[in-house]
């Protein structure tokens, strides 16, 4: 079966805040490490993947090698849009254009065509002809999209263009975009959410957007920050038997007439089991929910893979390593 690392494009999106970028570095990491010379796109005035390299970001449009078969790049569609209209405008100046009324009214009338001029540059990269600078071209752009309703925008605005402009350059570059995202031997979508209700049905609805404006299904959910099963059923009875335990022992005392002691080893050690028990069944239960999430999306019949939480203050270079090597297993 065709690997997703294996096509032209691979789109990472999903709900804000599930680590979209992080597992994009991850798939860009597993990529070049089987001999594909990759490129992680980045959508926006700030390039974060560098960072975790070591490198100093550079400004927009500029691609960065960050290891061997490995590059970045970000695009940000305020400029994209501004260089498009340069190329329409002949020897206009960028900052003339840009601080003159056209360029504005043009965004302002033409919804989504920075969305398209953005999905023109990705499209060129995949092109995989060598450009200027470059002896050669791309094997795989992985492009870290925006969240999903911005993405499907993004990836919708060819067919939205592609009816108004029939002839011309722009219209042939449209064409060559659209059968780019249509085509499952060139392209795959992979989604990114986290193990609750909200991130899964984002992805849902990824999916139906997916159908509905490219006909193409998610490839791969990549469920991220998993947290493991640690008890066995027969552990839990044990571990709650602990603190059923010690309500009986503060039952007895007050039956009694007794005042339970507040101090001393006896208190202290009561104490300890009980925030020992309720941490055992916070991390149980908020398990139980993530992976009752896993199984939702498991019935819907997609490939799903899940990550491990990566304990630590940030996400440094050895901990997408990990994730990407978590991943080749799976993918």
């Amino acid at each position: 079966m065709q690997s997703a690392l294996d096509r032209k494009l691979l789109v990472v999106t999903g709900k804000g805040g599930t680590g979209k970028t992080t597992t994009a570095a991850a798939l860009g990491l597993l990529a070049a490490a089987r001999g594909r010379r990759t490129i992680v796109v980045e959508v926006g005035e700030e390039s974060r993947l560098p960072s975790i390299f070591g490198i100093v970001a550079p400004r927009p449009g500029v691609e960065t090698r960050l290891q061997e078969r490995l590059s970045s790049i970000s695009i940000d569609p305020d400029r994209a849009l501004l260089e498009w209209l340069q190329v329409l405008g002949g020897r206009v100046p960028g900052r003339v254009l840009a601080s003159s009324g056209t360029f504005q009214y043009f965004a302002a009338a033409a919804p989504g065509a920075k969305e398209l001029v953005t999905m023109v540059k990705v499209w060129q990269l995949t092109r995989g002809a060598p450009r200027r600078g470059h002896a050669a071209g791309y094997d795989l752009v992985v492009l870290d999209a925006p969240a999903t309703g911005h993405a499907l925008g993004m990836l919708g605005s060819p067919r939205t263009f592609g009816a108004i402009a029939r002839v011309g350059p722009i219209a042939g570059q449209t064409r060559q975009l659209q059968e780019l995202l249509e085509s499952p031997a060139r392209s795959a979508y992979v989604a990114v959410a986290l193990g609750t209700e909200m991130a899964v049905t984002e992805s849902l609805e990824l999916q139906e957007g997916l159908r509905a404006r490219l006909g193409r299904d998610l490839d791969t959910v990549i469920v991220n920050a998993l947290l493991p099963r640690r008890f066995t059923a027969a552990e839990l009875r044990r571990i709650f038997s602990l603190g059923n335990a010690t309500q009986d022992a503060a039952a007895g005392y007050a039956s009694r007439g007794e005042a339970a002691p507040h101090d001393g080893a006896p208190g202290e050690r009561r104490a300890v089991i009980d925030s020992a028990v309720q941490a055992a069944r916070a991390v149980h239960e908020r398990s139980r929910l993530q992976h009752n999430q896993l199984a939702r999306l498991r019935r819907r019949s997609f490939d799903v893979v899940g990550v491990p939480y990566v304990w630590g203050a940030r996400l440094d270079l050895a901990a997408v390593n990990a994730i990407a090597r978590r991943l080749e297993r799976q993918l």
